[in-house]
Formats: structure tokens, sequence, C-alpha cells
């Protein structure tokens, strides 16, 4: 392509791009009367025909009036449509916009256009330097987040007639809802970059890149939902004092807060204002429309915390599948102030007054919204309100600070707050990965020699003829590195047909039984450097240091990989890619579907062995937290789940019972259920859909004979 055709292929581009964001407000303006977009409801709301005449000021004061001899539309404009910059002189305020009654919606549209017309004509003739490159960029980003707030004020209004008028058939969104996980994710912390990095449009309130120090912390899989608001509410939640700041509190009582904005308490229960009119409240729905205040004295009633934005961000970087619905429900309150960077420089010239102007008494917000425009939200931008704001699409998700140490007991590495949040779910779960104590460990090692207990035998078995196969690709000065590794049995036989393995790094979250196993293995390969890891291998941060430099090979037995569901096997395996490195290889096992009476057979054991293994969730939570499950109230429950082809195992409650767990007092109705199990099972072709989900190849795939399990062997 010569210069001239890449040019205007360039020009052709913009010229498209900015059509193509401008044409979106007028739409979302199309259903609306000339009252409705006249109309203001508050002085925090604007009209909806002022967003409509504001963004054509933004072009032209911003681009269009830097050219020589150029002549406005109509020369009042910057007076009536001018929103908060100081340095292009007089304007009205912000709370008497609605009283701008002249220009008439029909004159702001003819005036859109005509701005529209002078913009395509002057992007076709390029887009000028750098800095004015740049300003056209914040032009869109400026229009996309006007069609937001436009969405936010017509809703506000939409509330205040006693007619509940619906703004849309239903609401404009820009994505699907993710469906939810539950729990929390953990990161260790430590020296962590948050901040824009260069590439692609950013605010200048999004930079500098730098670094900040984060403590080890948890953070909540899911938004807050609109079931857990409405415990809050029933608790009393809005009457105690104790829970809110205190300007949240007079704010409370000055507002007569009870329930998030837009909420009703009608006969039937909760109702609330959409843009599609009102609703029923949904509970599953997460929670939208609450301040700060309200955000800060629920975390504090849930006994957590809001996220720092830092974590937020740093979690949304670091894996990011740890968070459902990050972006795309709601803007996500944080516990930090919105300052500038270190180092931070506004945009120079009139744009300077864009964001730096801000930076005092107002709260950020991370993620995006359902109504945020697609292609807007990043996982470096700054979103800020003031504490009290409650119309914007706000919510929250938890956060919890956690100790660094992760050995020891229960309150150590963080069974207290997985276990309490799970039970404060609904429907109530727990990881298996608590199920791993010493007993636990011991008890699940008795399971593996059961007569109806398939899988340990048939891999153990299939092992020994692929492991001396597989061996020789491992190279010289081999790691393996195997992810809950339990008491190693099946290890040895990896060992025995590796005998030039210079280093084995054991992960387990059970120190107690990591150290009895690594032990073992020790005396019994003394050449081995035997390197063990306490902590969660779904969350881990590197290997020990001194364990060679030859390739990395995971290993990961037992089908363990069924008990994670999709998104998190997606999301282990491709961080096990990264924490083993390039060249790495992943000897995986897995279980096979199969005949569901087999299946059911080896979770419920006719011993009682594996009911016992699952009580001992609540054993453990009696012994380390102070709990007081009586064991005899829960019965152990396995079911095959064929749509999802997954084993799964509950504990189920036998009677209506409130459980006491360090003060927190959880309720059980009788029949309900703690999912504390899946075992997923697997074919050849799915299988090999997840491998290359999370970056990995199948080299070899081998079946052993029924009932059938498999091992894989993965190339990064």
């Amino acid at each position: 392509m010569n210069t001239h055709a890449r040019m205007s292929a360039d020009t052709s581009e913009a010229v498209a791009a900015f059509q193509q964001v401008r044409a979106v407000l007028p739409a979302l303006a199309s259903g609306f009367s000339a009252e409705d977009l006249t109309a203001q409801s508050m002085p925090d709301c604007s009209p909806g025909k002022w967003h409509l005449a504001h963004t054509s000021w933004f072009w032209e004061t911003m681009i269009l009036s830097a050219e020589p001899g150029y002549q406005p539309v109509d020369p009042d404009w910057g007076r009536l449509f001018n929103s908060y910059y100081e340095a292009l002189g007089e304007r009205v305020d912000r709370p008497c916009r609605g009283l701008i009654t002249r220009p008439g919606v029909d004159a702001v549209l003819g005036h859109r256009r005509e701005v529209d017309r002078r913009m395509a004509a002057w992007l076709g003739d390029g887009c000028g330097d750098a800095r004015t490159r740049y300003l056209v960029q914040l032009g869109l980003h400026h229009e996309q987040q006007h069609q937001e707030l436009f969405l936010m004020d017509m809703l506000h209004l939409m509330s205040r007639s006693p007619l509940d008028p619906a703004a849309f058939p239903a609401e404009p969104r820009a994505g699907s809802t993710e469906p939810a996980r539950g729990g929390r994710e953990r990161f260790e912390g430590g020296l962590v970059g948050i901040g824009h990095v260069a590439g692609g449009f950013a605010f200048d309130n999004e930079g500098p890149a730098h670094r900040v120090w984060l403590e080890p912390f948890e953070i909540a899989a899911d938004l807050t939902t609109n079931a857990e608001w409405i415990a809050f509410i029933e608790d009393g939640g809005y009457a105690r004092p104790e829970l809110w700041a205190s300007d949240g509190w007079a704010a409370v009582k000055a507002e007569a807060w009870a329930a998030p904005l837009y909420w009703r308490r009608e006969a039937e229960g909760w109702s609330v204002m959409t843009l599609a009119g009102r609703r029923p409240v949904d509970p599953a729905a997460p929670v939208r429309h609450v301040s700060w205040y309200e955000a800060d004295a629920f975390a504090r009633w849930a006994g957590a915390r809001l996220p720092t934005e830092a974590e937020w961000e740093h979690a949304a970087r670091a894996r990011p599948d740890a968070m459902a619905n990050a972006f795309g429900e709601v803007w996500q309150w944080t516990a930090s102030p919105y300052t500038p960077y270190p180092g931070f420089r506004p945009t120079e010239g009139t744009a300077a007054e864009y964001n730096g102007k801000f930076m005092a008494n107002q709260i950020v917000l991370r993620g995006s919204s359902f109504a945020t425009p697609e292609g807007h939200a990043r996982v470096s931008y700054r979103n800020f309100f003031y504490p009290h704001q409650r119309w914007a699409f706000a919510g929250l998700r938890l956060a919890r600070d956690v100790a660094r140490e992760t050995a020891g007991g229960g309150e150590g590495n963080g069974f207290r707050e997985a276990l309490l949040a799970g039970l404060e779910s609904s429907p109530k779960r727990v990881s298996p990965k608590w199920f791993y104590d010493a007993q636990g460990s011991q008890l699940f090692e008795a399971i593996t020699e059961l007569p109806e207990y398939y899988p340990t035998r048939q891999e153990a078995a299939l092992l020994r003829v692929v492991a001396p196969e597989w061996s020789p690709r491992f190279g010289p000065e081999a790691v393996l590195v195997e992810f809950g590794s339990g008491a190693s049995e099946k290890t040895r036989i990896v060992l025995d047909a590796a005998p030039a393995l210079a280093a084995y790094v054991p992960i387990d979250i059970s120190a107690e039984a990591l150290a009895a196993a690594a032990d073992r293995i020790a005396a019994a390969y003394p050449d081995l450097r035997v390197r063990p890891m306490v902590g969660d291998f779904l969350a881990l941060d590197g290997l020990p240091g001194g364990i060679g430099e030859g390739r990395h090979v995971g290993f990961f037995p037992g089908s363990t990989i069924g008990n994670l569901d999709p998104a998190e096997a997606i999301a282990f395996l491709r961080a096990a890619r990264g924490l083993l490195g390039d060249g790495a290889l992943f000897i995986l096992g897995v279980d096979l579907v199969k005949d569901p009476a087999a299946l059911i057979a080896a979770y419920d054991d006719a011993a009682g062995v594996t009911a016992a293994f699952n009580r001992n969730l609540l054993v453990r939570a009696n012994r380390e937290l102070g709990a007081d499950f009586d064991l005899d109230d829960f019965r152990h429950r396995a079911l095959w789940n064929g749509p999802e082809s997954r084993m799964e195992m509950h504990l189920e409650a036998r009677r209506d019972m409130v459980v006491q767990i360090g003060g927190r007092r959880i309720a059980f109705a009788a029949g309900e259920t703690i999912h504390t199990e899946n075992s997923r099972k697997f074919t050849a072709a799915s299988i090999a859909e997840l491998a290359e989900a999370a970056g990995w190849r199948v080299a070899d795939f081998r079946q052993g004979p029924a009932p059938a399990v498999a091992l894989v062997l993965l190339e990064a």
C-alpha cells in the first residue's frame, strides 16, 4: 500500500469509529419525549438533552476550535453546555441545567449533526499531531462515559414518576452475566505493578504505572448479591450504628436509607426500579445502586472489608479468571480514595481539568457496569464517585486479610474465612481442599484401599506401565512438581522410573501430612533434593529456589482435576504452565465417564469410610474453630450429576438447626446441604479441550482397563 492509500485507510477508519460512537447517544435518546429529555431529577443528574449537547460542545471546544479561523455552530453553546472547565469561562451551574429549556431537543440534535459533519471532514483531512490524536481518543471515551451517565440519569428521572415508566423494553446491556462461582481467591501479595502500561488509550489518572506493596489477601470470586443484601437488611443493617462510618450513619439518618436506591418493599417482597420499569428484586443478581457508605457497612457486617484498588487490579491482572463479573455488571467500590498516582501529570492544555481537579474526597470504583459501552473498560480504569452517591450502577465484592504463613492451624491457613464464606453463601458449599488436615489425609488414604474405590489402584497400575515410557522425555536434571501431593505414594512409581530426577517438590495444604510424606521420600531417595511447599496449589506465586535448572514436570494424579469446576481447572492448568515454565511436561490423572452405579459405590462405600471423610470437615471445624456441629445431624450424600458429568458429595442437614462458628450463627434447614466436593469425569475429547484452553497440548493419552481411568501427558 502506498503512503497516500495508507493515509486514506487510516482517516476512513477514524471517521467510521467517530460516527459509530456518536450514533449511540441519539439512539438511546430516541425513545424519550422532549419533556423527558429536558427534565432534571436532582443536582447530581443532568437532563438527557444536556448530555446530547455537551458531548457536541466537547468536540467543538477541544478539537475544532483549535483550527485557525474556526467559527462555532452557535456561539452561545460554550456557556450553555460547558460542564466544569473553569479555563473556558462562564457556564450554567450544574443544579440549573434543567432550566435550559432553549434550545430545544430538535435544535440540539440539529447542532449535533452539524458538529458531526464538521468533525468527519476534519478527520478526513488527518488527525494532526500526537497530542491532537490523543484528544480525539479522549473525545471518544468521553462520549462513551456520557452514554452510561445518560442511562444513570434517565433511570433516576423515571424513578421519580409515580407511574414507574420503563425507559426501554429491556435494559440496554453490553454483555451477558457470568454464573456465580462461590468462594474466594487468595493472593500472596508482595511488590506488584498497577497502572496503565504502554499501548492503547487510557485516561491520565490511570498512570503512571508504578509498584505497590500488598499484604496477602483474599477477594470474593463473586459480586455481593441481592439475597445477601436482603439478609443484611433483615439483620438490622440500616439500624446498627456500629456498622457504619460516622458520615455514613449521618447519611442513613438524614436520608432515611433502609435499602438500596430504587428498592421498594411490596406485599409480595422487594421490587426495584430498572431501565425496563419496576421489577421484582432478583435474589441472585448483583446488588446495585449502593453508596460507598453502604458497601463499607455491609462489608463490616459480613466480617470482611472492601478491596483496595491495587488489590482489585492485581487480582484482575494476575489471574483474569479469578473474579466472576469483574466487568460488565456493576462498578465495584474499593477502599481507596481517589488520589493521584506517584508522578501523576494531567493532560496538557484545556483537558488538564478532565480528571485531576476531582482528586479529593471521592472513592475509586473498579471494573465496569452492564451499561458501560463495549470497549470502554480496562483493568486500570479508575472510576470515582463521592461516598454518599447512589445513582451510579455501583455494587461491591468483598475482600479479607489473610496471614502470610500457611502452615499450622485452621486460623492461619484461611480455613475459618473459607468455611464461613461457603456456609453463608446460597447454596452452601465448601472447597474440598479443606478435607485435608492430617486426619482427612489418613481417611483418604483409607478410601484408596477400599474395594469399591477403583481410581487409585487402577491409576497406579496404569502409571507403572506409562512412567518408564514417558520418563526419557524428562531430560537431565529434571524437577518433578506434585500438586496436592498427599502421602506421595504414587510418586514413588515415577521416581523409580526416572532415577535421573534432580529434585522433587511436593505441594500440599496440610503441613503435617506434607512433612511426614516428604521425610519418607527423602529417606527412600537420599540423592534426590526434596523441597516441600506448604500451600494451596490453586494459588502459588513461585517454586522454591535451589531445585535445579532442568525441565519441570508437573504431576497431578488421582483425578483431583475433577474436583475443580471447569473454569477453575482451566485457570489451574494455565497457572501451572506459567509456574513450570517453557518446555514443561505435565502428567495428569483423570477418571473417565462410566456406569453411575460403579461411581456411586466408589463415593458411598459400604464401610462408611467416605462418609467419615466427608464429615471430617465438620470435625475439623469443631476442633480448630470452636464450632458446635453435631455429626449425627448431617448425612453423607453421594450423587451422580449426569448433565455435568460429575459425582457430587454433600453433607445433608437432618433437621432445622443453627450452628455457631466462632460467634457467627449459621442456620440450616432440614434437607439443606453443604456441597463439599465435585468429581468430574472425563472423555478423551473433553480432556483435549480442557488442555487446549489452558495452553497445553495432549502428547499422549493412555486409558486403562475397566473400570477405566486415564493418564495424560501434556506438553506446554
